[in-house]
């Protein structure tokens, strides 16, 4: 089935960086899926395999790029926006999850499985990646304090938007059609069985993504989803799913982090010293707004956990990254040391 661009998410932003003579001479593409060994690529001529290759840059779902008639890469669009977390385990690298977001879904789900400081996690990443956040609160059928949990997320910022849903009710999800416009794309995260394909399945009027029912001894989830996809709603908009994220560590995040805690901030505004860093300090406004029940003390301890994260993996990055700037030197001198030896031979 061929898409049109509008279909695809085809915005003004992207129709800018485009000459006359490369939109009419050019296939635009959009990537949708990410394979260990090539790209899939949607176009208004069709769907498009592009091999993984060195010459190629690092690109992920959602990513807009040009190929040529023959489908042969020519350039990536600037991003609009991009998701990116710091490779989990011991790995030192930062790995893309997706590209060219307008609106974040932040999945989580109203049970025991329910914790506010993932829930700032994500408004992070969504706020340093410059992309609208909106938090649905799933399986409010299976929920008797939802009104309550309801609340101490909106508690995290009176303007942040909050839904919540049961996501295998269509009249329940509908509070988020006004999201799903055409040529918007969306994002869907969230931990393992929170209940993100199901919400997938209900918005795009399939059922294409495997869900799965809860565990009875512990109410949490079963992981379903494997690996990123991106959906077409009725409703016109793009839907990106991705997998549960048993780990997502930032790789940046100072704008994001203070987007997050801003009440965290403005109360730092008024502490006696100006590098106060709300730990014991005298005349600490933190402190005393937490002391006097202002402020939830979990919330500054989640503060200075993401900060203390933040600080260790750029740390670790702009190592690995020095490290490699000095090989690839290293290359670069040995080269012409390797063909003139090779030439006295």
């Amino acid at each position: 089935m061929n898409l049109s661009l509008s279909q695809l998410g085809w915005q003004a932003f992207f129709q800018q960086q485009l000459s006359l003579q490369e939109f009419e001479q050019l296939n635009i593409a959009r990537l949708i899926a990410h394979h260990r060994n090539e790209y899939v690529l949607a176009s208004e001529q069709g769907k498009h395999h592009l091999a993984l290759t060195a010459a190629l840059p690092v690109m992920t779902i959602g990513d807009w790029l040009l190929l040529n008639t023959d489908g042969q890469f020519v350039r990536l669009l600037e991003r609009k926006s991009v998701f990116k977390r710091k490779a989990a385990g011991s790995q030192l690298a930062e790995q893309l999850i997706s590209a060219n977001v307008d609106t974040l879904l932040i999945v989580s789900s109203l049970n025991q499985d329910f914790k506010l400081s993932r829930i700032e996690r994500y408004l992070t990443l969504a706020y340093e990646a410059g992309v609208d956040p909106v938090v649905v609160l799933t399986k409010l059928d299976l929920c008797h304090d939802a009104e309550e949990k309801h609340r101490l997320v909106q508690q995290l910022d009176p303007m942040l938007i909050v839904e919540s849903v049961n996501a295998l009710d269509d009249n329940s999800c509908k509070s988020l059609l006004s999201w799903c416009k055409p040529g918007k794309t969306l994002a869907v995260m969230g931990s393992s069985g929170v209940g993100k394909s199901t919400l997938v399945n209900t918005l795009s009027g399939e059922h294409g993504q495997k869900t799965a029912a809860i565990r009875e001894d512990d109410s949490k989830g079963r992981h379903t989803t494997t690996a990123r996809s991106m959906h077409f709603l009725p409703a016109g908009a793009v839907l990106i799913d991705t997998p549960g994220m048993r780990e997502l560590q930032l790789s940046e995040g100072e704008d994001g982090i203070r987007r997050t805690f801003a009440d965290i901030d403005v109360l730092a505004e008024q502490c006696r010293f100006k590098d106060c860093q709300h730990m014991g300090e005298p005349g600490c406004a933190v402190e005393l707004a937490i002391n006097s029940g202002e402020l939830d003390p979990r919330r500054l301890v989640n503060y200075h956990k993401l900060q203390a994260e933040l600080r260790r993996n750029r740390s670790s990055l702009q190592e690995r990254r020095a490290k490699d700037r000095e090989f690839g030197k290293m290359i670069k001198r040995l080269v012409p040391v390797i063909r003139h030896n090779k030439k006295g031979y």
